[in-house]
């Protein structure tokens, strides 16, 4: 179905943890690096994988910055050793989540993913391409963001995989654990949004993610 030898994953040794960490970042700002940290942090992983994507298909408007900048401001903002920054949805030209775990997966059976999202993320998750196929791949982790907790938890998807979800106090086995599989992380929250700051910058009207 894919093409992996178009990619070239960074190195990660049999048996350990990725956390993925999917958006367009435009711009990167305080918030999501809490969400890696903290995903980090209480999942006990050894890596997380920050993947730019060109694009969100849910959104009628083209990122503000290039991918190349985005990539470079990731960087620049999310310094953990245990970081990588990739472009693999530009490599592959694919545009949904669904078809980049897939991929992944599919390249490395060996290693044990963890989908990361922020609150704001899951109360959509149900108008995401294939949001199911996602669930039956990988774990999720949905870690808290300011205004979001109850309309995320309250949303078709949570609802849907309400029997599925683990308790926050036992996350640290969540990627030892069959998908599907799901758990809400609370913790330091950071106000900041994308869009607000694009706003703040004349860069588009705020949008209501």
């Amino acid at each position: 179905m894919f093409p992996p030898q178009r990619v070239r994953l960074p190195h990660v040794a049999p048996g350990q943890s990725v956390g993925l960490y999917g958006g367009s970042f435009d711009p990167i700002h305080d918030g999501h690096v809490l969400v890696a940290e903290r995903a980090l942090k209480v999942l006990k992983l050894d890596w997380v994988w920050w993947l730019v994507t060109p694009g969100n298909p849910l959104k009628t408007h083209d990122p503000a910055h290039s991918l190349q900048a985005r990539m470079a401001a990731v960087r620049g903002e999310a310094r953990h050793p245990r970081r990588k920054v990739l472009g693999i949805e530009e490599q592959l030209d694919v545009r949904f989540t669904a078809d980049t775990v897939a991929m992944l997966t599919t390249m490395r059976p060996d290693v044990r993913f963890v989908w990361l999202m922020g609150a704001d993320n899951l109360a959509g998750f149900h108008r995401w391409n294939q949001w199911r196929s996602i669930a039956d791949r990988v774990p999720i982790a949905v870690i808290d963001r300011p205004g979001s907790r109850h309309a995320s938890l309250s949303a078709p998807a949570a609802r849907a995989m309400a029997g599925r979800r683990l308790d926050g106090e036992d996350a640290a086995q969540l990627s030892h654990l069959a998908p599907p599989v799901w758990t809400f992380i609370r913790g330091p929250l950071s106000p900041l949004s994308s869009s607000a700051i694009r706003a703040a910058n004349g860069m588009q009207k705020p949008s209501p993610s």
